[in-house]
């Protein structure tokens, strides 16, 4: 009656929240089907938080994305004399010895040629070609397999956060209104629980990732530790400071212009590497709402800061997903909306 149906379900565990986004496509068109959130209380009992998670967001989809991230992933953009894609990844395990602080015997490697750079001549006359080169400890990989595997799912592909972050701005900006200009030079960042997510992009191409371990729990930490009150009321102070606007900002202010430079350090980085400026940040992420945060970034990086909802372009079942709560969540669903902009992928 509704022709051929193809979901598929981008799962973000975090260290804080899992969050989950369906994606079903009918007849060429995508639409929400599900969406959920929560709180990861117990991590002993992750496999069990999924699988609630799923029930009660009414997600039946087993095909699922996700991704893994932190001090295991390593990412790096080398240049490799150039050759054929299939002699690249022969080519592989010899040249990351020189670029992971890890045995390659320990990690799972894959790479990508980066088709917008072209090839270039080194100094030798030797024609080089830009790769981007991931490492993943692979006792990093087998536990997330193992659990997503014990939730009764099915995983398709494992990404990496800052990458799923392109990706759902990539998406986002297909369903978007805007004519997007392929030169513009982007940079995301995603403030979670634990870290922070920087992917600088052009045409669709990361030029730049990082992530920073400063973000949510830090903000938490300060006003936990200024105002002399326990962490579960300082988060909920700091999402919601009921009057008490002026002195949360005060107290999280030293630990905001420690993120803002940091992600500073980024731009600099990005923009002395290829003699570029970035055009225009887009900032996503829980840690994304809190008070002051705008007026600082705006401060460092001398420019304006856009926020932006990874959902607001998207259709949705509004018999199965609330549109009020997903307005509310939107601008936490980047990572998970980025995985589940897979089904894409043919």
């Amino acid at each position: 009656m509704f022709g051929k149906k193809r979901s598929l379900v981008g799962l973000d565990i975090g260290s804080h929240s899992v969050k989950v986004i369906e994606l079903t496509e009918v007849r060429d068109q995508l639409k929400i089907t599900g969406f959920g959130h929560s709180l990861i209380e117990n991590k002993d009992a992750l496999k069990d938080t999924v699988v609630d998670l799923l029930r009660t967001a009414g997600i039946k989809t087993r095909r699922v994305v996700t991704a893994v991230s932190g001090r295991s992933v390593i990412v790096r953009y080398i240049n490799m004399p150039a050759m054929s894609d299939e002699d690249m990844k022969s080519a592989l395990r010899f040249e990351a010895d020189k670029y992971i602080p890890f045995e390659v015997d320990e990690v799972v490697l894959d790479c990508a040629r980066l088709k917008d750079f072209g090839e270039t001549t080194n100094a030798s006359g030797e024609k080089e070609m830009k790769v981007l080169l991931v490492a993943v400890k692979q006792t990093l990989i087998d536990d997330h397999l193992q659990l997503i595997q014990a939730a009764g799912l099915t995983p398709v592909v494992v990404d990496v956060d800052t990458f799923a972050l392109g990706n759902a701005f990539e998406f986002n900006s297909l369903h978007s209104p805007r004519v997007e200009d392929e030169e513009q030079v982007i940079a995301l960042v995603d403030i979670g629980a634990i870290k922070t997510n920087i992917n600088i992009v052009k045409n669709n191409t990361s030029y730049f990732s990082r992530e920073v371990y400063l973000a949510g729990n830090d903000f938490t930490e300060a006003i936990s530790r200024r105002m002399g009150i326990d962490s579960v009321e300082a988060d909920s102070l700091k999402l919601n400071p009921d009057g008490k606007e002026v002195e949360v900002e005060e107290c999280i202010l030293p630990t905001l212009d420690d993120l803002a430079n940091e992600i500073h350090l980024s731009l600099d980085y990005y923009e002395n590497q290829y003699d570029r400026e970035v055009d225009d940040i887009y900032v996503s992420g829980g840690g994304s709402r809190i008070s002051g945060l705008q007026a600082t970034f705006e401060r460092v990086f001398n420019r304006r800061v856009d926020f932006w909802d990874p959902t607001e372009n998207l259709d949705i079942r509004a018999d199965k997903v609330d549109p009020d709560e997903l307005k509310e969540y939107g601008a936490q669903m980047a990572i998970s909306v980025g995985l589940a902009s897979r089904i894409l992928d043919r």
